[in-house]
């Protein structure tokens, strides 16, 4: 996730808690594996007794499974909903918490309206050597063909709790310096004789659990044997799981996983770690170029800039990000062509608290981050989008008049304007990172009479602003003229009656369970 990092002690120790009803059946499958404290050793064929053992525990209430859209661009239920992907980055989540904080920052994620939280099961942090807070490491020997039956037993448990909660885990078998040890603790233990055992052996584990596989982790592909490891993981997880998960990859920063891997038929979608920078151009822009790639494959920003982070890792002359830093990619991204977003803090994804070794300087114990204002604002864009006609959506930068000087509109770095529309017409949306006016071109809605919204991406409120003639073009000026606040303009055929944007549907994917 971030360059150069050293490891940091494990959290505390064990912690009892009470299981929910939905969970208890996850504890009796798990005594029915192997005995407590023992590996459970993984086998290219597996005999009858080792599928039993590696198959999951069964939750009382799955989620539907994903796939991709019709048309390739977004993700949809089994039965054709729309899925708004709405990520955190927890990565150290299954290796630093115990299962009583976890459900902690599940339930808090599934407040704010997340829909995925990505995590690591052989995790960056030393995570083969540091164990987990109950004294648990997750291979034998570094032998990905050896798991750990109890280390996993925790794994189990949080993606069962994240799954109750409505939550998917976007699912990192491992982290890649464990297949490519270009900076970190390592060690590489992979070659794709193992990597298919063990990917074959997380397949049947979690085939019936809610999840998005997601190979890599952080490293680039820069050997045939790189390419060779991850082929086969891929290959293990499907023979594992039967297909019954989307499979993506994690690139490294300012990459995405298109360059190494598009043509492949395990990629089914396309993941950009756009990183850790505030400007548009050059970074954020570039989710752009994987949407128009061909074949056509679903695209999103799994690790943009973290709210909370030193800006392109120099503290020392940009400082810290804040809640508008993480909103613009989180626009930019959507209005370039993703289907979906991640959010990530900058203690969060390392479950920082006091007596560990901090990496790049957080601010704030994770406890504290999970309440940080941006968090909190993601799901306005997610409900923003879910009010209008969700699998029609299209980037389309003409909806926007370049001015005179196009680099004050559009715009550039971090005052560039995006605009994205419904491809029949019946609305548009422009994201205005700053109160400088612009021109649209009403006639890219279908009648001839379009109603106008100004959206405050920090509360998800709506304001109307009246109703336009759409054969000429017309000049908004976003409320805050002149400052550094953040604006959509809605814009809606008006004979289409919707609701203001932001209107809360009745279901347009899983829903969480009301507490």
């Amino acid at each position: 996730m971030l360059p150069r990092r050293t490891s940091a002690p494990a959290g505390p120790g064990f912690q009892s808690i009470l299981v929910l009803a939905a969970i208890l059946a996850l504890g009796v499958a798990l005594r029915a594996q192997t005995a407590p404290g023992q590996a459970s050793p993984v086998q290219t064929a597996p005999t009858q007794t080792a599928r039993a053992r590696s198959a999951p525990a069964q939750s009382a209430a799955a989620l539907p499974r994903l796939q991709a859209s019709a048309n390739h661009r977004f993700l949809v239920t089994a039965d054709g909903r729309p899925f708004f992907w709405l990520g955190d980055t927890a990565w150290e989540l299954f290796h630093r918490l115990t299962r009583e904080d976890a459900e902690r920052y599940l339930r808090n994620r599934a407040e704010r309206r997340f829909t995925v939280v990505q995590a690591v099961a052989l995790a960056e942090l030393d995570g083969l050597d540091t164990p987990n807070p109950y004294g648990e490491r997750p291979l034998v020997d570094h032998d990905p063909t050896r798991p750990n039956e109890r280390y996993f037993a925790h794994v189990d448990w949080i993606v069962a709790k994240a799954n109750a909660l409505g939550l998917y885990v976007g699912f990192l078998p491992t982290w890649g310096d464990k297949w490519n040890k270009k900076w970190g603790v390592g060690p590489e233990i992979f070659t794709p004789e193992n990597a298919a055992i063990y990917g074959e052996w997380l397949g049947r584990r979690y085939r019936d659990a809610g999840l998005v596989w997601i190979l890599g982790g952080d490293r680039p592909v820069e050997t045939d044997a790189h390419r060779a490891i991850l082929a086969a993981m891929a290959r293990g997880l499907r023979a594992g799981d039967g297909g019954a998960h989307l499979i993506t990859f994690h690139p490294t920063g300012g990459q995405g996983s298109a360059a190494p891997f598009h043509d492949e038929p395990w990629l089914d979608l396309n993941m950009r770690q756009n990183g850790h920078a505030a400007e548009f151009t050059g970074r954020y822009d570039q989710t752009r170029v994987d949407y128009d790639r061909s074949p056509t494959k679903p695209v999103l920003d799994g690790e943009p800039l973290y709210e909370d982070h030193p800006i392109g890792f120099k503290q020392k002359e940009h400082g810290h990000s804040i809640a508008v830093d993480v909103r613009r990619p989180l626009y930019w991204n959507l209005f370039s062509g993703a289907f979906g977003h991640t959010y990530g803090h900058h203690s969060v994804w390392q479950m920082w608290a006091a007596g560990r070794a901090p990496i790049n300087d957080p601010l704030l114990p994770w406890t504290d981050a999970i309440l940080q204002p941006g968090a909190a604002q993601m799901q306005h864009a997610r409900a923003l989008l879910e009010s209008r006609p969700f699998l029609t959506r299209i980037p389309d930068p003409d909806v926007i008049v370049a001015d005179r000087v196009a680099t004050s509109v559009p715009g550039a770095g971090r005052y560039a304007c995006v605009a994205t529309r419904d491809r029949d017409g019946s609305y548009a949306m422009v994201y205005a990172p700053a109160g400088r006016p612009f021109t649209v071109r009403l006639r890219t809605i279908a009648g001839p009479r379009a109603t106008a919204w100004w959206f405050n991406p920090r509360d998800g409120k709506a304001t109307a602003a009246g109703t336009f003639d759409t054969s000429a073009d017309h000049t908004f000026t976003p409320p805050d003229p002149g400052e550094a606040l953040d604006w959509v303009l809605v814009l809606d055929d008006a004979a289409k009656r919707f609701p203001p944007p932001g209107s809360r549907p009745e279901r347009t994917g899983p829903s969480v369970p009301r507490r």
